[in-house]
């Protein structure tokens, strides 16, 4: 009588190392561009500021819709009073800019002296007729993705609630509509509102550059489903509502702390989804979102094999290799299923922070991928001490490290061939379409590396590099 082997589980490990990623802050860079009528006034010291104008690296001339309001000494022994500085720079900001919200990213310093950012925020608020959204986006955070989590958590207590509308709301709305409508036969305005099937609303939560947010609302319109809003929107104007019951779903694996706020302040029920990168958790999020619904998806199978077949130029350069992750922006897990699924093994997923329950459903296919492809499970690393990381990368020789960007250049000194992190947060990497950007990214260094041999210029690379 034999005895059934069971199957191997996920290994995790806690190293307690240091946090070798960009600060919280940084989120500003992505999401000024993203909400179009903000305006963002990070608090910090100079060094924030420093961090800013180098990290950014925006043109003088680009007139971006952030700021930094630096601390001095007067404010930090608090000689000056923080509510009139305050409302002097945002006076100043809706003079100049006239945004539609003006978002306070608190930093380390505003954390330390104790600046009552949110009490301060409301009475001003109502001074200067301007909402105010505070965000403690600070450097004591796990990974520089987080920032835009704090973000999203504070604008998701904004969301408005469905008030009842007045006669002239219904009026100016079947206005707009009929506007929407011109030019479109009768039949097919009635064809386009039967293609949804009826369900409950579904706002979707994660900031992604346009033409993603158009095509993941596309792939779940032909699933019969209808995107009611974006969390975050293009205008803060347009938020979504939010009322309990409704369904939320995230694209991004950092953002727990957004999805808490959902389900406990909202009343929103949290769809537990693998997270849309690549051909195949795109197609794990649709269907995870159709089953909620009740709803037998349509043409999946197609839709995925048809992407891996458009990028099979691509997968060939990887298929076989090894890749190993040090940990910087949280997109580790998603990054290693996709891989895995290319025919890689990945011997170690390093990972600032870990949030098991939000993750649930992606290390669950992180699991599935594996056996499927016949590949060991790796090794979930979570706050890796680097040096401990170094050792081991030395010894098991990946042909890929994908590393922040403080450990590049020594490993790439080394013989060892790297990928920036800091890339994939953003690139477009979300749906279908966009696994062909993602392999481009992976596959640079290795095709870079072998148009150097064909060169015959490795050698003399190598030899640069260790000098």
């Amino acid at each position: 009588m034999t005895v059934a082997q069971q199957p191997e589980a996920l290994n995790f490990e806690c190293e307690t190392g240091n946090y070798h990623t960009f600060c919280p802050i940084s989120c500003v860079a992505w999401l000024y561009q993203k909400i179009e009528d903000s305006f963002f006034l990070v608090i910090g010291t100079k060094t924030c500021g420093y961090f800013l104008q180098n990290a950014m690296g925006v043109m003088i001339f680009a007139e971006p819709r952030y700021a930094m309001a630096e601390l001095e000494e007067g404010d930090i022994s608090a000689q000056l009073n923080d509510y009139e500085e305050l409302k002097r720079l945002c006076l100043q900001i809706k003079r100049d800019r006239n945004p539609s919200v003006i978002v306070w990213i608190g930093t380390c310093t505003t954390e330390i002296i104790k600046t009552d950012l949110e009490g301060l925020a409301p009475k001003l608020e109502s001074e200067i007729g301007i909402p105010i959204v505070v965000a403690r986006a600070n450097g004591l955070d796990y990974a520089f993705t987080q920032g835009e989590d704090t973000v999203l958590a504070a604008m998701a207590n904004r969301c408005p609630d469905q008030a009842p509308v007045s006669e002239t709301d219904k009026n100016e709305r079947n206005a707009i509509q009929k506007l929407l409508n011109f030019g479109k036969k009768k039949e097919d305005v009635v064809q386009e509102e039967s293609e949804y099937v009826d369900h409950p609303p579904l706002v979707l939560f994660g900031s992604l550059p346009d033409p993603v947010v158009t095509q993941l609302t596309l792939e779940l319109k032909k699933q019969g489903i209808k995107v009611s809003g974006w969390l975050p929107a293009k205008r803060f104007t347009e938020l979504p509502v939010l009322e309990e019951g409704y369904y939320v779903a995230g694209v991004n694996p950092f953002l727990s702390r957004t999805a808490t706020t959902l389900m406990r302040r909202r009343k929103c029920k949290l769809i537990g989804a693998p997270f849309p990168i690549g051909p195949d958790g795109t197609r794990a999020w649709i269907e995870k979102i159709c089953s909620v619904f009740g709803i037998t998806p349509q043409g999946l199978d197609e839709r995925e094999a048809q992407i891996w077949e458009s990028v099979e130029e691509y997968v060939k350069l990887i298929r076989g290799k090894s890749v190993f992750f040090m940990g910087d922006n949280l997109l580790e897990i998603s990054q290693a299923r996709f891989l895995i699924r290319c025919g890689m093994t990945v011997q170690e997923i390093g990972i600032p922070y870990m949030d098991k329950r939000y993750q649930a459903a992606e290390l669950a296919l992180l699991e599935k991928t594996c056996q499927e492809m016949n590949s060991p499970l790796p090794k979930i690393v979570e706050k890796p001490d680097n040096y401990n990381q170094l050792q081991r990368i030395y010894e098991l020789k990946p042909d890929l490290v994908i590393t922040g960007m403080a450990h590049a250049n020594p490993l790439e000194a080394r013989g060892i061939n790297t990928k920036w992190s800091v890339e994939f947060t953003f690139a477009q990497i979300h749906g279908f379409t966009n696994a062909r950007d993602m392999l481009e990214l992976v596959t640079r260094p290795l095709r870079r590396n072998n148009n150097l041999k064909d060169l015959g210029w490795d050698k003399l690379v190598r030899e640069e590099a260790k000098i």
